[in-house]
């Protein structure tokens, strides 16, 4: 039990480290665009990709001008949810079903 829960102090240590939380990024703005994720991407729902948009956009300006976010606005860790991951697993799951039948 006690490693647990060293092992989220670095989660959350690490998240804070990484900085992209203060430009008011979420883990899944910062994912490389690989064709896996740019196919998740046309899955979001409208709504979460105009957040995302907006939270890009957003932190491009902000490293444009080498300034971050007022603390109050940081994103935390404990609000930071993978929105992507579904769609992402969902994408990956097909494409692993498309070779594994292309194989055949």
């Amino acid at each position: 039990a006690g490693g647990g829960r060293m092992i989220e102090r670095f989660r959350k240590w690490y998240y804070n480290v990484a900085g992209f939380n203060k430009l008011g990024l979420m883990r899944d703005d910062t994912l490389h665009e690989d064709d896996d994720v740019k196919e998740a991407l046309k899955r979001l729902p409208e709504h979460l990709y105009n957040e995302r948009v907006f939270r890009i956009k957003r932190a491009l300006d902000l490293s444009l001008k080498h300034q971050i976010l007022p603390k109050d606005q940081w994103v935390k860790y404990e609000e930071d949810h993978r929105y992507l991951e579904p769609y992402l697993k969902e994408v990956i799951r097909e494409r692993h079903e498309r070779e594994a039948w292309n194989k055949k």
